[in-house]
């Protein structure tokens, strides 16, 4: 199994909108884009939310069906580890192997020095084609990365050894996953990554990476547009160079868990992938949730009052809603609507507010990146957001797909 040159991963929390973002990566195609659709979940939003992965999946043949969608269309076991990874096994085709965790930690026995050894011949200048300085490289140099990676990417093996048990060889794609650490990784750990990756023998397709600056969830990527540009470019020849050197898959591509709407970076890496003729597969997670409370607003009456009330009760339980997205969002607190201000709005105002339009004046970006991580007070709700989503449908689905096709498709594999 396969994954195609590009991809997108379409988080639908709460598996009412897998129709309206189809709809979109239909639109793609009509314009030339030949796109799959992923359709992620993480555990601990199954969790959260009282779904199981099976739900997912589900949700996503109807559509398929609906649409009579016959090109590939992938279930992402989303973030998962050994822990919590046979709750997915059945029902997903794509399995993100998050192994952030585990970098830095020791690896037992001899796993090191052998790792050492055998990446012995890098030692010194090396040369990769599209990158302009040769690559300084020595002992201690590898043994550092070997240290800090080296764990990580056996515990990756473990876990794609335990699907591969269970699902059989090449019946699945995988993706190993390190964006949730605390800083960027190099070109040249990149490189040292990939060749762990391969002494692994995990038939790696996607690789996500901890990418320079911040990844904010919902709102604009944050740092050195320049600089990540410079990193991306150097990450597609590393690719190049290690899926010869190592026998990786020649399709393997870099994955941007994008924590959604990194608008300023779409440009840059849509000129990289053309350079390249490189794939990618890009994570937008929580952006529908987003374009639900929208749609709920803008059809006033009782969506209205749902997505006001969800944003009401996010207040007094902000540290228990943030906390566990703590290195992804930066909220003042003081730039937040008080539940009076919010008791004025209509369903346009809070629409404003909400959408990513950075060229609105009533766009708040502390208002959008806590309703982002607000979706456990819908749940909640239970029945009544959900029937809230099923009577303002047709608001939703229209925010939903032109959202998606809008803002993330067109500019990055159309325009």
């Amino acid at each position: 199994m396969k994954i195609s040159k590009y991809s997108i991963g379409t988080g639908d929390r709460f598996a009412h909108e897998c129709k309206a973002q189809l709809e979109a990566v239909i639109k793609a195609c009509e314009q030339g884009a030949d796109i799959s659709p992923v359709w992620n979940k993480s555990d601990r939003e199954h969790q959260i939310i009282g779904t199981s992965p099976p739900d997912t999946k589900t949700a996503a043949d109807q559509a398929v069906k609906d649409l009579n969608w016959e090109k590939p269309y992938f279930i992402d076991a989303d973030h998962i580890n050994i822990n919590n990874v046979d709750g997915f096994i059945e029902s997903s085709n794509f399995f993100t192997l998050d192994v952030a965790d585990y970098i830095a930690k020791t690896p037992e026995g001899d796993a090191l020095e052998k790792f050492i050894e055998n990446n012995k011949k890098f030692e010194g200048s090396l040369s990769i084609p599209d990158i302009e300085e040769e690559l300084k490289i020595d002992k201690d140099m590898i043994r550092k990365i070997g240290e800090k990676f080296l764990f990580a990417v056996m515990e990756a093996g473990k876990i794609y050894r335990h699907i591969e048990s269970k699902k059989g060889k090449d019946n699945f794609v995988t993706e190993v996953s390190m964006d949730e650490s605390d800083q960027a990784q190099t070109p040249v750990e990149m490189l040292f990554i990939l060749s762990m990756i391969a002494q692994e023998k995990i038939p790696v397709q996607t690789i996500a990476p901890k990418f320079t600056g911040r990844f904010n969830k919902g709102v604009d990527y944050e740092g050195s547009v320049e600089k990540f540009t410079q990193e991306f470019d150097q990450d597609l020849a590393v690719i190049n160079f290690a899926v010869k050197e190592f026998g990786l898959p020649d399709n393997l591509k870099l994955s941007v868990h994008s924590g959604s709407d990194k608008f300023s970076i779409y440009g840059p890496i849509s000129k990289t992938l053309k350079k390249y003729n490189a794939g990618v597969h890009l994570k937008t997670a929580g952006t529908t949730w987003l374009e639900e409370l929208i749609g709920l607003a803008e059809a006033e009456g009782e969506g209205l009052k749902i997505a006001k009330e969800i944003y009401k009760q996010s207040l007094p339980r902000f540290d228990e809603l943030c906390g566990p997205y703590a290195t992804v969002i930066d909220i003042d607190k003081e730039k937040l609507p008080s539940p009076e201000e919010i008791d004025g709005w209509d369903g346009i105002k809070y629409g404003n507010a909400l959408r990513h339009d950075q060229s609105c004046e009533e766009y708040n970006m502390h208002f959008r990146q806590l309703l982002h991580v607000s979706y456990k007070l819908a749940a909640e709700m239970g029945a009544r957001f959900t029937d809230g989503l099923i009577s303002c449908r047709e608001q939703i689905a229209k925010n939903v797909t032109e959202n998606l096709f809008e803002r993330h498709i067109k500019p990055l594999f159309i325009d």
